[in-house]
């Protein structure tokens, strides 16, 4: 069995960790107030993080959790259940009414009797005058009323119970939901980086190229021709560069929406998709070691052959929570069949009744006060009302219905998105070695280029073609490291098991 995170555990997790992360997140809103006015954006990547406050991966998750509006909405939903658990015991509990009043006769109300009352030998259609009442009546008591058999309200409490488990399992597939839309977002930071990089690289090569072009001018080499060739390189490449700015600026938005922070608020995200190796179980650089704990939390494994679709029903959060609708439905369902059945309730009345002439006595005195008790039972058996109560219930069977058939597309979807995640991870596992093999030779490519400079054999323009060409490469891996760990990031979520959200994996081989 899989061990989750209780959601108690998930409730009481939220304020401290969104405490730390505000108030570790308070100067970067400082900073951000000073600088509203500002329009540029960073030129650089090492401008941006310098710029910022350094944010891990785990880090992120957590401020996500904390603070994301989803997650505070499956919150408040689940601590409506709570009060819907104690709407249904209502229904069966004692209801207990106290009532007390009091009325004062200004008048004393007057009637006419027959005269006959009085007198037998006045005329029939005499009538006399008769007062009734006194200056002060008091009148008081308690009901109680106790529901001895209802249907419905028994089922409602069996009902309401597992309304807040299925809110339960909403809360955690909001919380899975929210914590791969965190990883994937986090990621496309670092590709957007690595793009901006290879972009920022791609300028200077063409403006060292120019620099050289318009010497070779001055010395007569080339004509003007070959310099302008390079300038509209330039001009057609600047834009690139700018975009690819512009790029990283707005995925860090999204990363700060998926967080809950204001827009405003600057964070540099660490790790290097260049340097992660995908089949190492360890990293060989430190700024990577988050990204690899987190994506070593769910194991996965090339070769597997167990089916993963009872998995993904047993752990899939959209699952489970239509498995808890229709369960719901059903018990809905049982409500209103019980709607045909008798009910029986009892009722005990205590009641307290004085009249007093004159000035009032709160309840006047022991001569002029009363009291009465009653005890009843009383059976309904609802022998018709019209068409409500079988539409109602021809109208739940058909729900009941949508949702079965909601599952199946449910299951048929889990088998898509697990097969698509495993052949995007496959993929990337496949082509890994290519991508490594590729960024290596453009390293020692690089390297010799900077040799036959330095022995006075080659040129500068072989060294900055040299550099394009290794990032280039990098950025080709960095894609490809991207992809895995988009891919590992949906896998988990297909799956049914998120980091962060379940505590412990069972191994898929």
């Amino acid at each position: 069995m899989q061990n989750h995170v209780s959601i108690l555990s998930i409730k009481k997790s939220i304020c401290p960790v969104l405490l730390c992360a505000l108030f570790s997140l308070l100067p970067l809103w400082s900073a951000s107030a000073q600088d509203t006015g500002k329009e540029e954006i960073a030129t650089s990547v090492e401008e941006v993080r310098q710029q910022s406050r350094p944010v891990t991966l785990t880090q992120a998750i957590q401020i996500a959790l904390a603070n994301n509006t989803e997650i505070k909405r499956s919150l408040l939903t689940l601590e409506d259940a709570d009060q819907q658990v104690r709407i249904a015991w209502s229904e069966v509990m004692p209801e207990i009414t106290g009532s007390a009043t009091y009325t004062r006769n200004l008048e004393i109300p007057v009637n006419f009797v027959p005269a006959q009352f009085f007198d037998p030998n006045a005329p029939a259609d005499e009538l006399v005058p008769l007062q009734f009442g006194t200056d002060n009546n008091w009148n008081g008591g308690v009901s109680v009323n106790q529901t001895l058999f209802r249907g419905e309200a028994i089922v409602g409490i069996s009902s309401s119970k597992l309304y807040k488990s299925a809110q339960a399992e909403n809360l955690r597939a909001t919380t899975q939901q929210i914590v791969t839309d965190t990883r994937i977002a986090y990621y496309n930071v670092l590709v957007a980086e690595e793009q901006l990089r290879l972009q920022q690289a791609t300028v200077d090569r063409i403006r060292q190229n120019l620099r050289e072009n318009r010497s070779r001018q001055e010395a007569g080499l080339i004509d003007e021709y070959a310099v302008l060739q390079v300038e509209v390189q330039l001009s057609n490449q600047e834009p690139q560069l700018t975009q690819a700015k512009y790029a990283v600026e707005q995925a860090y938005r999204e990363l700060n929406l998926r967080l809950g922070l204001p827009i405003e608020v600057s964070l540099a995200v660490q790790g290097d998709l260049n340097r992660f190796q995908i089949g190492a179980e360890s990293v060989a650089d430190q700024v990577n070691q988050n990204i690899k704990e987190v994506d070593s939390m769910t194991p996965y494994s090339y070769e597997q052959q167990k089916e993963l679709v009872d998995l993904a029903t047993d752990y899939r959060g959209d699952i489970r929570v239509l498995n808890k609708q229709e369960d719901l439905k059903e018990r809905e369902i049982k409500a209103i069949q019980s709607r045909f059945l008798p009910t029986l309730s009892a009722n005990y009345n205590l009641n307290w009744s004085a009249a007093q002439a004159g000035s009032p006595v709160f309840f006047g005195s022991e001569e002029t006060r009363a009291r009465s008790q009653t005890l009843g039972l009383t059976l309904s058996l609802p022998l018709f009302q019209g068409f409500e109560r079988s539409a109602n219930l021809q109208i739940a069977k058909i729900e009941q219905k949508d949702i079965r058939l909601q599952q199946e597309f449910a299951l048929r979807s889990a088998k898509n998105e697990i097969q698509s995640a495993r052949e995007g991870l496959n993929q990337a596992i496949e082509t890994a070695p290519a991508r490594e093999k590729a960024l290596k030779q453009a390293r020692e490519g690089y390297n010799r280029a900077q040799a036959r400079l330095s022995n006075g054999i080659g040129s500068q323009i072989d060294v900055t073609e040299a550099e394009f060409q290794l990032r280039q490469a990098e950025v080709n891996y960095a894609q490809m490291v991207y992809n895995y760990l988009s891919a590992k990031a949906r896998y988990d979520l297909a799956v049914g098991m998120v980091p962060f959200v379940d505590k412990s994996t069972p191994e898929l081989n």
